[in-house]
């Protein structure tokens, strides 16, 4: 393999390389945003909990399947 040939297969491996770095870094971009609403909704639970406002209203909860 003369080193032309070298080269070439250098640049092409680079530029899958740099393909998959996207992807992933795309990919990580879009766990973030997900883990993010997640916290956001977790704190508002959590905030619910202590304040006592996580018990449904009788008057509007719909009574269980089972009922």
């Amino acid at each position: 393999m003369d080193q032309d040939e070298r080269i070439d297969a250098l640049e092409a491996r680079i530029a899958y390389q740099d393909q998959t770095i996207e992807e992933l870094n795309a990919a990580l971009t879009e766990q973030w945003k997900v883990i993010d609403l997640l916290s956001k909704k977790l704190a508002m639970m959590e905030e619910q909990v202590r304040s006592g406002s996580y018990i449904a209203d009788p008057a509007t909860e719909k009574p269980p399947p089972h009922y």
